[in-house]
């Protein structure tokens, strides 16, 4: 009886390592994300016609996603739900060509920057809006102007601060604010020059001209696009952040790069 009982022992305690050596996988499950991305800002994200999320922003995400080994499932959301639904952990992370601005800061948390927007103020050529002596758009020249932006963004900021006397009309999209202009609803889009440039410009660009200079990130307050999260994932920031230094040394990026833009966005 003795041997016996030995014998079951033996058999139940192979039985739970073998239980146990089946359930290791599950603690070793790779980390799961949900990234949201506006899918209504070409070329940086956009909807393709089979319906999937495109563009920089989202091939940009799919390369992090490799870099910290992470299973990712991208959803669409409208840019005025976005810090609303991440705060309602709605989704992990923002990869949707969010500026790190002070007053975001107060809310969410951020990456390090992973490109600087260049960005311009495109008019009619018939609107009369000039440069002034600092070489960017005069405010005087926009009076009574209708200046279109994105609601919610620095563009709509800026614009209300240093424009007070131009109309700023808002929009849910930047292609909506696009097609206004196309239809001579604005006299002025106030936006990414490489967004304008690639969308308005392209179709009858003859009648629009850029107005004075390029602004930088660093000009309009803000340090960069960077990649959102919430507040407390320290670990989960900084593995990322680690990515995309680690995708600017290794030529990932450039390979993302140069598949949207012929210069180094990064840098700007």
């Amino acid at each position: 009886m003795t041997r016996l009982k030995s014998l079951c022992l033996k058999s139940f305690g192979l039985a739970l390592l073998v239980l146990a050596a089946g359930a290791a996988p599950s603690l070793a499950d790779k980390l799961k994300l949900t990234v949201a991305v506006e899918g209504a800002y070409p070329p940086y994200n956009q909807v393709g016609p089979d319906g999937s999320l495109q563009g920089f922003d989202v091939d940009f995400a799919k390369e992090i996603c490799k870099k910290i080994d992470a299973d990712c499932e991208f959803v669409k959301q409208d840019w005025d739900g976005m810090i609303p639904g991440l705060l309602a952990n709605k989704y992990d992370v923002i990869i949707s060509s969010m500026g790190i601005l002070p007053e975001r800061e107060e809310k969410i948390d951020f990456t390090i920057p992973y490109y600087q927007a260049p960005t311009a103020l495109v008019a009619f050529k018939s609107a009369g809006v000039k440069a002034g002596a600092d070489g960017y758009p005069d405010a005087d020249s926009l009076a009574g102007k209708k200046i279109g932006v994105q609601r919610a963004t620095a563009y709509e900021s800026w614009a209300r601060d240093k424009w007070p006397k131009a109309e700023v009309v808002v929009y849910d999209s930047s292609q909506s604010a696009d097609l206004d202009m196309q239809s001579h609803r604005l006299d002025a889009r106030f936006d990414d020059y490489v967004l304008l440039s690639d969308g308005i410009m392209k179709t009858n660009g003859d009648q629009y001209e850029r107005i004075g200079k390029i602004y930088t990130e660093a000009a309009m307050g803000s340090k960069g696009e960077g990649i959102a999260l919430r507040k407390g994932n320290d670990s989960l920031r900084d593995a990322i952040s680690k990515a995309i230094l680690a995708m600017r040394a290794d030529g990932t990026y450039k390979s993302v790069n140069d598949k949207y833009f012929d210069f180094d966005i990064y840098g700007q």
